[in-house]
């Protein structure tokens, strides 16, 4: 479990305004009420495949 992609940060990731499903990622398609990251890995046994980091000006 320490070695779970944190989901903060990739452009994928999104925040919903629904109280059940408040995560969400682009790239796989889905709203969770957990981590994306988290529900990929547990779902398929990989990591996430499709982690892009923001790029952020300097």
């Amino acid at each position: 479990m320490k070695n779970i992609i944190k989901c903060h940060g990739c452009s994928f990731f999104f925040i919903t305004y629904q109280q059940s499903k408040p995560y969400g990622c682009k790239a796989y398609g889905f709203k969770s009420k957990f981590l994306p990251s988290k529900v990929v890995f547990e779902s398929s046994g990989i990591k996430c495949a499709y982690k892009k980091e923001i790029k952020r000006l300097q």
